[in-house]
C-alpha cells in the first residue's frame, strides 16, 4: 500500500493515541472557515453550538474516511472539525452525554446508552461524525494517508473539499473510544438496549 506521494505504507497501522491522526485533518481547514464566513462554502444545516461526549468500549468501522471540515452555528459562529465517515459501524457499550446549564438548577446531563456487552451491539450505516477530538487505541487496515479529500471513497458517499488533506482505510478498530463531537448523522442507527436518563452529574460519559 502506498500513500499519495508513492511512499510505502504498511497494511495495518497502530496508533496509541488516535488524536494524532485527527490533527492533520483539522489544521488544514483555515481556508474553509473563511469560505464559510463569506458564503463561498455552503452550510447544509446549523449545529447547536453544544458538544456531546461519546464513549464506547470498542468501535469497529468497515470502510473509514476522514477529512477536515467546518460546521456553523445559526448565529454564524464557525467550528473546525474532523469529519469521520464510516460505511458500517459496530459499537460496544456506547454512551452519549450532553450537559446543559439550567438557571436555578445547575448543570443537567442527558445520557443515552446502548449496546451493552451482555446484549447486541449498536449498528450504524453511512455514519458521519464531526468531532473536536478523539482518543483511543486504534488499528487501521490498508490505510492511505494524504489523499485528496474530494476523492475519498472508503467511508461511503461522504468526502471533503478538493485540495484538502484526507485519509481512508478499509477498516478501523478502535478500543477505549473517548470523543467530543458536534454532530452525528447516519443512514440507519440501531440502538440496541437503548436507555435514556437525565442526571445532575455534569461529568458525562467520561471526565475531562
Amino acid at each position: 500500500m502506498k500513500d499519495s506521494q508513492g511512499n510505502l505504507v504498511l497494511g495495518r497501522t497502530r496508533w496509541r493515541r488516535f488524536a494524532a491522526v485527527v490533527i492533520p485533518a483539522t489544521i488544514a481547514v483555515s481556508g474553509l472557515m473563511a469560505g464559510v464566513a463569506n458564503g463561498a462554502v455552503p452550510v447544509t444545516f446549523h449545529v447547536s453550538g453544544q458538544t456531546a461526549k461519546i464513549s464506547a468500549d470498542r468501535l469497529v468501522a468497515d470502510g473509514f474516511s476522514q477529512y477536515g471540515s467546518v460546521v456553523q452555528e445559526k448565529n454564524g459562529t464557525p467550528h473546525p472539525v474532523a469529519m469521520s465517515a464510516i460505511k458500517d459501524a459496530t459499537l460496544t457499550n456506547l454512551c452519549q452525554s450532553v450537559t446543559t446549564p439550567i438557571p436555578g438548577l445547575g448543570n443537567v446531563t442527558l445520557f443515552i446508552r446502548a449496546g451493552r456487552e451482555d446484549g447486541a451491539p449498536v449498528k450504524a450505516k453511512d455514519l458521519l461524525i464531526g468531532m473536536d477530538s478523539l482518543e483511543g487505541d486504534a488499528v487501521f487496515t490498508n490505510i492511505n494517508i494524504g489523499a485528496d479529500a474530494s476523492e475519498l471513497t472508503a467511508g461511503g458517499a461522504y468526502h471533503g473539499q478538493a485540495g484538502l488533506f484526507g485519509q481512508e482505510a478499509d477498516k478501523a478498530d478502535i478500543a477505549g473510544v473517548k470523543q467530543i463531537a458536534r454532530l452525528t448523522q447516519a443512514g440507519t442507527f440501531a440502538l440496541n438496549g437503548l436507555s435514556l436518563t437525565v442526571s445532575m452529574d455534569s461529568t458525562g460519559c467520561f471526565a475531562g
